[in-house]
């Protein structure tokens, strides 16, 4: 089966935001994404709203038709706007205020009574549920103890790994992702991943049985500078049918 594409509309607004204008409008990018063939928009609603914005999120609502997958933290005010907007998808992660992109993975063994009533609210919404975690085993079973029905796996060590030529790490990464997938299915857990994918070291992970959905953003927003969105959606897409 050929993994899923979901784009991540976040860094459209950090250009916008950068002025603190109109443009560029990440609900356009969305739509455009869409068109070309993506399965869904991810946004993430930082805390710090340093990019999205509360009405990126209401727009993408109420416009986009394939599946909103919003991400956050889990705070009450989170939590509060996530039941307020209903997107199809929460992805919780964690937020350092410091950090450039997500630095890893949330430590859901670490809060399990804490996260098991954050997704209870969500899921009595209607909201399904999804951790962004590290593949291992301690987080594949507190993501099952929480209720969670998707995970996402961190791919951000594999990425990074990559670009410095350690192929070593290279290969342990993938190693633990597939064996965590394995795992994660067998506790009946749907399967994401996504961090710092790109169109060089998208196919290793693309490739890995089991794996549904990868969510990608800053590497198809930077090549939509050059040749616009839609055909950068479309040359991930390419590539993930032949992964």
């Amino acid at each position: 089966m050929t993994v899923k594409l979901g784009v991540n509309v976040d860094h459209i607004a950090t250009i916008r935001e950068a002025r603190k204008i109109r443009e560029p409008d990440p609900v356009t990018a969305a739509l455009i994404a869409e068109l070309a063939g993506c399965n869904g928009i991810t946004a993430h609603l930082r805390e710090d709203k340093r990019h999205i914005q509360d009405r990126d999120i209401r727009l993408l609502r109420g416009t986009i038709t394939t599946k909103l997958n919003l991400k956050i933290a889990p705070t009450n005010e989170m939590l509060q706007f996530a039941v307020n907007v209903q997107p199809d998808l929460v992805t919780l992660v964690p937020e350092n205020r410091q950090e450039i992109t997500t630095e890893g993975g949330l430590n859901v063994a670490a809060k399990i009574d804490e996260l098991a009533k954050f997704v209870m609210t969500l899921k009595s919404n209607d909201i399904a549920v999804s951790v962004f975690i590290e593949p291992e085993t301690e987080q594949v079973k507190a993501a099952k103890k929480i209720g969670a029905s998707f995970v996402e796996f961190n791919t951000g060590k594999y990425a990074t790994a990559f670009d410095l030529g350690s192929m070593q790490e290279v290969d342990r990464e993938i190693s633990a992702i597939a064996d965590m997938t394995v795992l994660a299915k067998k506790y009946g857990l749907r399967v994401f991943a996504g961090q710092g994918l790109n169109y060089r070291n998208v196919s290793a992970i693309a490739a890995i049985e089991g794996i549904e959905e990868l969510n990608i953003g800053h590497s198809i927003v930077g090549r939509s500078v050059f040749v616009g969105m839609e055909k950068a959606v479309k040359e991930m897409i390419d590539i993930l049918h032949r992964s």
